[in-house]
């Protein structure tokens, strides 16, 4: 646990609280399953705008009818590269923490935003855990249709459908175990 991290949290928790675990989630570029598709999509998408403005350019379009054209280039370029630079800096400025009485998720690219989940009244937390150990920690029950919505982290409009989670945590079981434990002696 590295100091700031541990720093960071510790200003919120209150007087009687104990911070009894911190970490972060996993840094860098991460694929998910979603990129199956994403990736030939955006891969699609820029071919097919450039290959829609050489044609537009060999034929002389005027410049000002070219410049509508820059919302589907922006979009390309978030779909093939802006997505995994959010989602890398977002996952960045991201801090969790567990203590004696709650969860605490620290997040936020431009402004921060702390999230805090009462642990005693909690009544579903789950772990989805790899071969590796890491995993995801996830708090609460989703719809479906929620969950099919979170597979897309930092795509824009889809934060509201997200649950709080300890995303891409190393030793996940151990901090599953941790709040189960919290839970229990709470009870």
């Amino acid at each position: 646990m590295s100091y700031p991290l541990e720093e960071a949290l510790r200003r919120e928790l209150a007087p009687q609280e104990k911070l009894l675990w911190a970490g972060c989630p996993r840094r860098g570029l991460r694929l998910r399953w979603c990129d199956v598709f994403l990736i030939p999509l955006s891969v699609i998408w820029c071919g097919g705008v450039a290959l829609f403005l050489v044609l537009l350019i060999l034929f002389g379009v005027p410049a000002l009818l070219l410049l509508c054209l820059a919302p589907f280039v922006l979009i390309g370029l978030y779909l093939a590269v802006g997505r995994f630079a959010i989602d890398a800096a977002r996952r960045a400025r991201t801090s969790y923490g567990v203590s004696n009485e709650r969860a605490i998720i620290i997040s936020g690219l431009v402004q921060r935003r702390t999230e805090s989940i009462d642990l005693r009244t909690l009544t579903e937390v789950s772990l989805t855990e790899r071969s590796d150990r890491s995993g995801t920690v996830t708090f609460g029950h989703a719809h479906p249709l929620i969950l099919w919505f979170a597979a897309f982290p930092g795509w824009p409009g889809t934060a509201g459908f997200v649950l709080p989670r300890f995303e891409g945590i190393s030793n996940a079981r151990e901090v599953y175990d941790i709040i189960r434990r919290v839970q229990r002696q709470r009870a």
